[in-house]
């Protein structure tokens, strides 16, 4: 749908002599039945203004045409302004703009995100940066848009921030250059910038009738998007379907084709609904995935959703294989993206996690009426992957009562399908029997769990269990630590914060939800962090660490739940204290349920083993007298004295490096630090040469040394042997490195150089040039007495970053 659309004569018209937000608003009203919000009206008097300012120029084509707000179809996503023409070649054009009032902006580490005041809210909120937005509109209508796809026409998307006063290192920050090369920005003074990028890009009128096809395509994938998913399929082991997994995916595409017959022949065939049922571990995502390439090879308009953005931000990431976005992110929607869906809009959509599914959407939750019954309506037919027993929030309503009920008022085939081969927890059906039975949430035969069915560990603190993860993490970074929401969120307004403070194990970390966000579970760095039943739902990794909060305590011969105990910025939760009032014994046994299933499901995302730590000692003792025989002490190992610990690499002969062996030298932190600028005075400090593991390409300026001391050990154990990058390049910032500095007098190196993660404060002098205003060194131990290094402006011309920590190496 479009708003408005005229020639580019006419639009000059209506903004200069027939005051364009009224006239755009009218338009808004007859197309749909709404008035449009004043903070809206006035966005559009303000913003259309400055388009046509640009667009009054006699090298622009009269005939060029112009579109307001115009609505990617099946998306709730509006495009500000489209000008369809032709190029110098006469081929078909369309340029896309994006708008923004912005004055300010706030960087931010997650790919394509920026901090900015939005529509209108009090405060910053974080959100996409422009070019990504225009970007990502310009990929949407080229994957689905037929009139694009086959009719050849070239988009070139980009954004314009008519109020911001110049380039201030932050909306242009170098993290967005690859978004703002797809999509140029163009800020308040360059106007005349955005003037010759549209001269360029159209160079005559629309004789094509462009914005009519456009509005009026069919809605597919493209035969190139579907090529490309299927393509990032191949050779993925985890993405190969076993077992009873085959047997859904092929009744599904039954289901579908089932959906879809006669309509070429004018016929109406009925809706239908899949409900797949299924466990942790059973591989519903991975049937879903592959859903999802079979159905655009058939050409079908289908897309995964879910309510967390985990599942889909991490699933998107290991298609593509990198945490950047790209158009493949276009498949994967939100489960609050249909409120205003046309009925059958969709061909197909796969809902995974559908028990997290919600009555109402939107951020304040005030939109729609039912997420089941509007993702039904939307599509002909609609897939859910259900596990009744991972409710976790009292908002959660998606269980398969729910989707039987809507399914039989929308009048949809309903088809029911079992995933019942569990290929995480080592397999171990007996593991999750066991869990139900101690957690008290249905009683089972598996009174104990014995030795060897799998890895679950009982640890006495928390500290023991962050280190055991971190240690396992090191193989494949595939171990993290999770936990109850029982400790609120103070680092959300104070970066330096942390949030799970447990102190008479002296034990304090930081939620997952800042820099990483939804990709924590996959970050390089994020083992240090703690996860929430938010961001590992659906998820899994190797090894998981469970951190179990005061809500879950033994008393009087079982486990019970203490709702009270949860934070106060917890929202699963919300609302049971009105239910209270109501219904006492009701609303205690509903939190009970989300209580124990959120442990539950954060205690099964483990593939080889969870290891848990109890706030309530006497859970603990509960747990440990539920196994059988351990061959595990309730600590880990502490780790062998520096002297003891043996280079654990090859070492390589000059023999061999003549004959063109790859090695790199190991060396001594100390003389590093002295000779980190000279790439040969590196090598002449090698006391030897080492080979290193396969995956692992030898590059100029790697060398290998051990590093000594407790002040890194939650990262780095004390005499750990560690691969580090000389004289390295870019942003140094949320690093581990190796800093020399007169000033440090480093006990544990005995120099002036340490090994601390590195944190820096910047400011954008007047004329455009960075300055350090502060930079922090920030140790990371299980000690006490490691402080931060702090360097003041008149300090830190006199560090050096020598060497960038890259991992250890065993």
């Amino acid at each position: 749908m479009i708003v408005y659309q005229a020639s580019k004569r006419q639009f000059i018209e209506d903004t200069f002599h027939n005051d364009i937000g009224f006239v755009l608003s009218q338009q808004y009203l007859r197309t749909t039945g709404r008035r449009p919000a004043p903070a809206e009206f006035n966005a559009w008097e303000n913003s259309l203004f400055r388009i046509g300012e640009v667009l009054r120029d006699d090298a622009i084509p009269d005939d060029m045409g112009v579109a307001l707000e115009y609505t990617v179809p099946q998306t709730s996503k509006r495009i500000d302004v489209l000008l369809t023409g032709e190029d110098e070649a006469g081929l078909p054009k369309l340029v896309i703009i994006e708008l923004k009032q912005w004055s300010q902006a706030r960087f931010s580490e997650k790919d394509g995100i920026v901090w900015a005041r939005r529509g209108g809210k009090a405060g910053e909120t974080e959100g996409a940066h422009p070019s990504y937005q225009a970007w990502s509109y310009a990929a949407l209508l080229n994957d689905f848009n037929t009139a694009v796809y086959e009719g050849g026409v070239a988009l070139q998307p980009c954004a314009y921030l008519h109020n911001y006063p110049r380039r201030d290192g932050v909306i242009d920050h170098p993290a967005y250059a690859p978004h703002m090369q797809r999509a140029p920005l163009f800020l308040k003074k360059e106007a005349d910038q955005l003037k010759a990028f549209i001269r360029q890009h159209v160079r005559h009128g629309d004789k094509r009738n462009l914005l009519y096809l456009i509005e009026h395509g069919k809605i597919r994938p493209s035969k190139m998007l579907a090529d490309s998913v299927a393509g990032l399929l191949q050779g993925k082991q985890e993405f190969v379907l076993v077992d009873d997994q085959k047997l859904v995916f092929e009744t599904v595409l039954q289901a579908d084709a089932k959906a879809h017959k006669g309509l070429d022949k004018g016929k109406a065939p009925r809706k239908q609904v899949v409900i797949v049922q299924g466990g942790p571990g059973t591989g519903k995502t991975v049937v879903a995935v592959n859903l999802l390439a079979a159905l655009l090879q058939r050409q079908r308009n289908a897309r995964y959703v879910s309510k967390n953005a985990a599942p889909r931000s991490v699933y998107a990431a290991k298609l593509t294989g990198t945490f950047k976005k790209t158009h493949i992110h276009n498949l994967f929607s939100g489960s609050g993206g249909f409120v205003d869906s046309a009925a059958n809009a969709f061909d197909t959509l796969l809902v995974d996690e559908a028990h997290r599914l919600n009555e109402k959407s939107g951020l304040y939750g005030n939109l729609g009426e039912n997420q089941v019954k509007e993702v039904i309506n939307a599509a002909r037919c609609t897939v859910f992957f259900v596990d009744d027993d991972q409710r976790v929030t009292l908002a959660d309503v998606g269980h398969s009562d729910e989707l039987r009920k809507w399914a039989r008022e929308l009048g949809a085939d309903v088809t029911e399908l079992e995933l019942a081969s569990q290929f995480r927890c080592s397999g171990s059906d007996g593991y999750l029997a066991w869990l139900d039975d101690v957690l008290g949430i249905r009683p089972t035969a598996n009174a104990t769990l014995e030795a060897g069915e799998y890895d679950f560990r009982v640890l006495d603190s928390p500290t023991a269990l962050h280190a055991l993860i971190d240690s396992q993490n090191r193989a494949s970074n595939k171990a993290r630590v999770v936990a109850g929401y029982c400790w609120g969120w103070p680092s959300k307004k104070d970066p330096s914060a942390f949030d799970i403070v447990i102190p008479e194990h002296g034990y304090r970390r930081q939620w997952n939800l800042t820099q990483d966000g939804s990709l924590w579970i996959m970050a390089d760095e994020s083992v240090a962090q703690v996860g929430c039943i938010h961001t590992c739902q659906g998820l899994e990794v190797d090894h998981v660490g469970v951190i179990i909060g005061p809500d879950l305590v033994y008393r009087d011969g079982r486990v019970q739940t203490d709702p009270k105990a949860r934070a106060k910025s917890d929202k699963s939760i919300r609302g049971l204290g009105a239910m209270m009032k109501r219904d006492p014994q009701g609303a205690q046994a509903l939190a009970d349920r989300i209580i124990k299933n959120t442990y539950r499901t954060l205690m099964t995302r483990g593939m080889k083993g969870c290891h848990v730590y109890c706030c309530d000692p006497a859970l603990a003792e509960y747990l440990r007298g539920r196994l059988g025989q351990r061959v595990h002490a309730t600590e880990p190992t502490l780790p062998a004295p520096p002297s003891a610990k043996v280079l654990p690499l090859r070492r390589v002969s000059d023999a061999e490096r003549a004959q063109g062996v790859p090695a790199v030298p190991v060396v001594s932190l100390k003389f590093a630090a002295g000779s980190f600028s000279d790439p040969q005075a590196l090598e002449d400090g090698a006391t030897e040469w080492v080979e290193l593991p396969e995956w692992v390409k030898p590059q100029p300026g790697l060398f290998v040394a051990q590093v000594v001391g407790e002040s890194m050990n939650k990262r780095i154990p004390n005499g750990a042997w560690c691969l580090f990058r000389a004289n390295p390049q870019g942003t140094r910032n949320g690093k581990i490195v190796v800093v020399q500095h007169r000033s440090i007098s480093d006990p544990e190196t005995g120099g002036s150089y340490t090994v601390k993660r590195y944190r820096s404060e910047k400011v954008v002098d007047a004329d455009g040039t960075w300055r350090h205003e502060r930079i922090e060194l920030v140790p990371e131990s299980d000690g006490v007495g490691f402080e931060v290094m702090t360097m003041q402006p008149n300090d830190v011309y006199a560090l050096s970053v020598i060497a960038e920590w890259l991992m250890v190496v065993e």
